[in-house]
């Protein structure tokens, strides 16, 4: 794997590359071995004014909102093209930064990224209106127009595809963007700025402020100049942006937390649903939000699930995430970490049985690196913090049940509403499961599949709003009514 040179990361704001007003700056650190990467620059309360000037007036007196819609679409093509020509480089930050394996960075999180970027631009020229009746003699006709200035507040887990999911559709939209990423992972991010540049976006249209999460989180979701804060993260600061946007009534969309339900039924073929199970909570090391850590199975076959999915764990070790045969790295960050192994403890001494993992992983006889083993608790009561608290890592629940409907009890008894599964060879009964759950997504015989084509978002505690798909420009633009009098 090449590697590549990562210098100290600065602030992009209006076209820029710019050290922080008060000089400050913070370490971005590999999670596999504890190493610093770089020095970022950290954004105080002045830049992020800067930036939301800068992105103000792109979109009031610049060309970016008034540009064709063929020639917004020929600039995001442009940057999609720029990110396939960089795709080695956006994977290596994207591991290095995050722990993410780079075999997923570079055939999951790259290809998704360009195609969102394709998509999107597509999209900017089928930004329709339409005419309507009237009793009056007048032409009356609808028009969708950008909102203005977008913060787009992104995590750790999928840094370079969640932030996609926002910026692309906001730029196709017309709309000018601050993109703020998590502190513990801004590499992709300052790459893509610097790919946006190359590109030939006007100045102002795109920025990049990294820096403290809560600060700047709470600068930008009161800012009066702000139209939209579009927000992927916690359910509880997400509540909190909520709170912090409401006086200036700005429009917001939440993609929050989740305690996914994956239902095993005795007439699956458990092959393959236990393929699914495995990978629906180890996949990016269980740090995904959609992750199947409630895995719900049906009595007859409760034992051998059990069985076969503590086997197959156990013989999982994490690798250097840099390794293109490693399909399990490292734990994003030390908080991360902190938090799965106090979960951990929870389980145990909410009586649910460790069958296999519970402790961290000491690679090459070093405990430098934030790797903890894949971790599966069996006999868990629903009603256990395990399995209603979202813990964002490589812990799994095993839930056994009896009858249908028990399951659908099960499924729906939590806060959350992101995404579901449902393994059964009777279609009737998978539908009649998902049309029951109280879910965004629900997939039936497969998990955790994604396109930029379908819409995704949660129910309940999980948010609010769509992404991907045309759905989610409704929560990119506003809709004028034109009406001309005729007679």
């Amino acid at each position: 794997m090449t590697s590549y040179v990562i210098t100290e990361g600065r602030l992009f704001i209006d076209g820029k590359w710019r050290a922080a007003l008060d000089k400050q700056t913070a370490p971005t650190i590999n999670p596999a071995d504890g190493s610093e990467i770089a020095q970022i620059a950290q954004a105080s309360e002045a830049d992020a004014d800067a930036a939301v000037d800068a992105a103000r007036r792109a979109f009031d007196e610049g060309p970016w909102p008034r540009m064709s819609v063929h020639e917004r679409a020929r600039l995001l093509y442009r940057v999609a093209d720029l990110v396939e020509r960089d795709a080695d480089e956006m994977a290596y930050r994207e591991t290095v930064d995050m722990g993410k394996p780079i075999m997923f960075s570079s055939s999951v999180d790259v290809p998704i990224a360009i195609q969102l970027l394709r998509y999107y631009a597509g999209m900017a020229t089928q930004l329709d209106g339409s005419t309507r009746g009237a009793d009056t003699p007048t032409l009356n006709y609808t028009l969708r127009q950008p909102l203005g200035v977008v913060a787009a507040i992104t995590p750790f887990n999928f840094p370079l595809l969640l932030a996609l999911t926002k910026i692309a559709p906001a730029l196709a939209a017309g709309n000018t963007v601050i993109h703020k990423p998590s502190p513990a992972t801004p590499l992709t991010a300052l790459k893509m700025a610097e790919l946006f540049a190359e590109a030939g976006f006007p100045d102002g249209v795109m920025n990049v402020i990294t820096g403290p999460g809560v600060e700047l989180g709470e600068t930008l979701s009161k800012h009066p100049r702000i139209n939209k804060i579009a927000f992927t993260g916690s359910t509880e600061v997400g509540k909190a942006i909520i709170r912090n946007s409401a006086d200036t009534l700005k429009k917001v969309t939440m993609e929050l937390g989740g305690k996914s339900p994956h239902i095993i039924f005795a007439d699956a073929d458990l092959d393959a649903a236990l393929e699914y199970a495995f990978f629906g909570i180890f996949y990016n090391k269980g740090e995904i939000c959609t992750a199947g850590s409630r895995l719900l199975v049906e009595r007859p076959i409760y034992d051998e699930v059990v069985q076969r999915l503590t086997d197959r764990a156990g013989s999982l070790l994490p690798g250097d995430p840099l390794d293109p045969a490693t399909m399990f790295g490292p734990l994003a960050h030390q908080g991360q970490f902190d938090k799965v192994s106090s979960y951990v403890e929870v389980g145990v001494n909410e009586g649910a049985r460790l069958t296999v993992g519970g402790r961290p992983y000491q690679r090459n006889g070093s405990a430098s690196g934030l790797y903890f083993l894949p971790t599966i608790f069996a006999d868990v009561d629903n009603r256990m913090r395990i399995a209603q608290e979202e813990i964002f890592g490589p812990v799994l629940s095993i839930i056994p049940f009896t009858t249908v409907e028990e399951a659908v009890q099960i499924a729906n008894d939590t806060e959350y509403g992101l995404a579901s599964g449902v393994h059964t060879r009777d279609l009737k009964k998978a539908l009649t499961v998902a049309h029951a759950i109280h879910s965004g997504t629900t997939w039936i015989n497969t998990y955790n599949k994604y396109d930029s084509t379908t819409p995704y978002g949660g129910f309940k505690s999980s948010g609010f709003g769509r992404e991907c798909g045309p759905e989610s420009m409704e929560s990119y633009t506003q809709v004028k009514s034109i009406w001309v009098d005729i007679s």
